[in-house]
């Protein structure tokens, strides 16, 4: 997550982008979850990687800090974030603790006031022992085809002018390069939602179910 975006103010879309609150999204290597103050000690331990907050853009936060981000990010209407859980894990520790099965996060931000159809998308595998098995990829794919359903239909990636891997996934993909900063040694990959990508999303994702999530979640907010 990138700490201290300037937020777009979609106000028509606050019922929509905070409707994960409450859902679970079941893929065949992760589960999508909303992010709840029972994450956020694991969350902070992730973040005191240098490379980690290099990678995401992020600045340091004490634990504290990273309650208050955590309330901001599930009331904010202009931003949907789910943490990444490790599916088999998940179902062999139903019962448990989720943290334990925490791998990194992914998120939607609303960065366009004037073109609501658009967010920007980021994903982060935190575990080191997670990376390069598909769980990023899946998750950005659940996380586009449930925002899709809320009337989104063109996808942004910032990326790190370094950090080749996230390019590679977002290109597999189907994203396509429209911007280099230079200024923020970032490129810009774009991905529109014409009707053959759709069809494709829906195909890659069909086996996604939707459940309720467990609700008591947000008494710190």
């Amino acid at each position: 997550m990138r700490e201290g975006r300037p937020p777009a103010r979609w106000e028509s879309g606050a019922a929509t982008m905070r409707l994960n609150q409450n859902i679970l999204l079941l893929g065949k290597k992760v589960v999508l979850v909303p992010y709840t103050p029972e994450h956020v000690p694991r969350y902070h331990e992730w973040m005191k990687s240098e490379e980690l907050r290099r990678l995401t853009a992020s600045e340091p936060l004490t634990l504290e800090q990273e309650y208050v981000m955590q309330c901001s990010w599930q009331e904010d209407a202009d931003k949907c974030t789910f943490i990444v859980l490790d599916a088999e894990k998940w179902q062999a520790q139903l019962g448990t603790s989720e943290e334990s099965c925490m791998v990194g996060d992914v998120n939607l931000f609303l960065t366009d006031l004037g073109d609501p159809t658009l967010g920007e998308i980021e994903v982060m595998i935190a575990e080191p022992s997670c990376r390069g098995q598909g769980l990023g990829t899946e998750a950005v794919l659940v996380m586009m085809s449930y925002v899709t359903k809320l009337g989104l239909t063109k996808f942004e990636a910032k990326i790190g002018q370094g950090n080749e891997p996230s390019m590679q996934l977002f290109r597999k993909l189907h994203f396509e390069q429209v911007a280099v900063s230079s200024v923020f040694q970032e490129v810009t990959l774009r991905l529109t939602m014409s009707e053959r990508e759709r069809q494709w999303l829906l195909e890659q994702t069909s086996h996604v179910e939707e459940k309720p999530y467990r609700a008591g979640e947000s008494e710190r907010c």
